[in-house]
């Protein structure tokens, strides 16, 4: 395998990494609205601002659909897809470069 095939091997494994960290915590944001947490809690304020550049593009295409927000839920949905197409199409890139 050449470099180039190395290299785009390890993106595809970082790609699907990070995407699923980026799942879990649009998951932890989606559940910690429901119990209506402290605004100030460091926790909430890294999650909201680490979801809400995502979300927010999201919201203003969809809305608010019978009362509930389902941006999270389009949001893992995207994510998803770009798993199970992008980091795919890295890896066999990779294996034809190499």
């Amino acid at each position: 395998m050449t470099v180039v095939g190395y290299f785009l091997s390890a993106l595809s494994s970082t790609v699907y990494y990070v995407l699923e960290l980026y799942t879990y915590i649009v998951i932890a944001r989606a559940l910690i609205s429901w119990v209506n947490p402290d605004p100030w809690n460091p926790i909430v304020q890294f999650l909201e601002k680490i979801t809400e550049p995502a979300l927010a593009p999201i919201r203003r295409l969809i809305g608010w659909r019978l009362g509930i927000d389902i941006s999270p839920i389009v949001l893992i949905l995207i994510l998803t897809f770009l798993q199970r197409f992008l980091v795919p199409t890295l890896a066999h890139l990779a294996t034809t470069l190499g």
